[in-house]
């Protein structure tokens, strides 16, 4: 079960649980983002690595709103990377990452298999808590208590975060080996409407000293003028 969004790390976390044999379900969510163009991408990376099936659901956690990617609060540019390591930033969205994992524990439940896999890596859970390899630890005792097949059926649930001790550099390099076309992912908060990203959100930044420190050029189009 793997938790697509269509972007670098998780389109990443696709290519390794592939390529090591694992039957791939994907699932990935409309749930308002502002980023929405990253769903057409994670259609498309479910389709070049032979994913079994891929649902897209839609939860309206934009009605909840408390996030930048809603559009409701300002969305940080231009951003150091020292500042990027403080504190939880606007972007982060209310138990987003606790919520799709739910999801992804039921289906799996469905399905019959423990295995899920999800893309929060080094780079990310310095400011959104729900990256931490606490909260996943956390997650997979919860879900193996709380669900019929833990209980019951000896299905023991494993959430896989095969990122989270790499740097986006090192996830480009394992990604491009694995054959990932980083031109069909998406990472930019806020992309214009012809789906170039703004080079200069957190996501952006992240990825372009990524490919930068990787020594490969990022495939994506960007906003005139970004430095890159």
């Amino acid at each position: 079960m793997i938790l697509l969004s269509g972007g670098l790390d998780s389109t990443t976390v696709l290519a390794i649980a592939s390529s090591e044999g694992y039957t791939c379900y994907c699932l990935s969510f409309d749930y308002g983002q502002l980023q929405a163009i990253e769903l057409q991408n994670a259609r498309a990376n479910a389709r070049a690595f032979g994913a079994r099936d891929h649902l897209v659901l839609r939860i309206d956690l934009d009605r909840i709103g408390g996030s930048a990617l809603f559009s409701d609060l300002p969305l940080p540019k231009g951003r150091s990377f020292e500042e990027l390591k403080i504190g939880i930033p606007p972007t982060y969205v209310p138990a987003r990452n606790a919520i799709f994992l739910c999801y992804a524990a039921a289906w799996a439940e469905n399905i019959g298999t423990g295995d899920i896999f999800i893309g929060v890596n080094v780079m990310d859970y310095s400011g959104y808590p729900d990256c931490r390899p606490e909260f996943l630890h956390a997650f997979e005792e919860m879900i193996n208590l709380g669900t019929r097949a833990g209980a019951q059926k000896g299905i023991r649930f494993i959430v896989h975060a095969p990122l989270i001790m790499l740097t986006k550099a090192e996830i480009i390099k394992q990604g491009l080996a694995l054959g990932v076309d980083y031109g069909q992912t998406h990472s930019c908060y806020d992309p214009d409407y012809e789906g170039r990203a703004c080079g200069e959100c957190d996501a952006c930044l992240l990825r372009i000293r990524g490919f930068n420190e990787a020594g490969f050029s990022d495939p994506i189009p960007y906003r005139k003028g970004t430095m890159i």
